[in-house]
C-alpha cells in the first residue's frame, strides 16, 4: 500500500512541474503569446478586408445590373439641394472619382451633415440601389460614411464626343463643351424662378442643356448669365452630363468664345 501511495506523489509531482514548464517557460510563453499576436494581426487584417470587401470599381459599377445594391467610393462634386421627404432629411448629389461619376438621388441626411460634411471634395462610401430614370443612372435609397480624402474634379473637354455614342459612358462627369451657339433659351413655367432650358447647336446638330434650379438657383451668377444670352450668341459651357431622354446637361457655368 505504501508503495501504490509513494508512485502516486511521483506521478503528481511530475504532472506539478509539467504544468510549470508550460505556463512559466519562456521559450513557450514567447511561443503563446506570438501564436495569440498572429491571431489578432489576422483578424485586423479580416476586419479591414471586410470593410472595403464589396467596394467596386466604376467598370464594376456600370457592368452591375438594375435593382442590384452597389457600393462606391466617390467625391462629392455639387449639391442639387436638401429638403424634406416623408419625415426624413435628403439630399441629392453628384460625386465623381478618379474613375467615373455617380449620381446619388435622395440620399437620406442631416442637414448638419449635409452643410458641414458633405462638402465639395468630401470623400464618401455610399451603399445603395442602382436604378434608372428616363436614361438617367443613378443611387437610391442609399446610406453614406465619410471618409478621409478629397478629390475635385477638372471638367473634362468632351466636345469631340457631342452626337456619339461615346458620350454616354461621361454620364454625369463635369465636362465642357466649346464652340456652342445659342438657338434658343426658354425658362419654364414662362417666367425667371424654375429651370432654364437651353438648346445649344454643334456642327449642324442641336443638344439640350438645363439650368437646373435646385443646383443653380436663380440667385446665382450663371442662372442670371444664361438667362441674358441670346440668339447666335457662341459659347462655351460647363456642367454635369446629365440625362433625361438622351444628354441634358446640367450647367454650372459659361463663357462667351473667344
Amino acid at each position: 500500500m505504501k508503495k501504490i501511495i509513494a508512485m502516486l506523489m511521483v506521478a503528481a509531482m511530475v504532472f506539478v512541474f509539467a504544468a510549470c514548464a508550460t505556463t512559466n517557460d519562456p521559450e513557450v510563453k514567447e511561443t503563446v503569446n506570438n501564436d495569440v499576436a498572429d491571431t489578432e494581426d489576422v483578424a485586423d487584417t479580416e476586419e479591414v478586408a471586410d470593410d472595403t470587401a464589396d467596394v467596386m470599381s466604376y467598370d464594376e459599377y456600370v457592368a452591375a445590373e438594375l435593382d442590384s445594391t452597389v457600393t462606391v467610393e466617390t467625391y462629392v462634386q455639387a449639391k442639387q439641394g436638401w429638403w424634406e421627404k416623408d419625415g426624413v432629411g435628403v439630399a441629392t448629389i453628384y460625386t465623381q472619382n478618379e474613375e467615373g461619376a455617380y449620381f446619388i438621388y435622395e440620399m437620406p441626411c442631416s442637414e448638419d451633415d449635409y452643410n458641414n460634411k458633405l462638402v465639395t471634395g468630401a470623400k464618401i462610401r455610399v451603399t445603395g440601389t442602382k436604378a434608372e430614370w428616363s436614361g438617367e443612372v443613378e443611387i437610391t435609397d442609399a446610406t453614406y460614411e465619410v471618409l478621409e480624402g478629397e478629390f475635385i474634379a477638372e471638367a473634362k473637354d468632351l466636345t469631340d464626343k457631342l452626337g456619339t455614342d461615346e458620350l454616354i459612358n461621361y454620364q454625369n462627369q463635369l465636362a465642357t463643351f466649346k464652340g456652342m451657339t445659342v438657338e434658343k433659351i426658354e425658362y419654364k413655367n414662362g417666367e425667371p424662378g424654375d429651370d432654364i432650358y437651353v438648346t445649344l447647336g454643334y456642327n449642324g446638330a442641336s443638344y439640350d442643356f438645363c439650368v437646373e434650379a435646385y443646383l443653380t438657383g436663380a440667385d446665382t451668377a450663371v442662372y442670371t448669365a444664361v438667362g441674358e444670352l441670346n440668339e447666335g450668341d457662341v459659347i462655351d459651357v460647363e456642367g454635369f452630363v446629365y440625362w433625361y431622354e438622351g444628354v441634358n446637361t446640367h450647367i454650372t457655368a459659361i463663357n462667351l468664345a473667344a
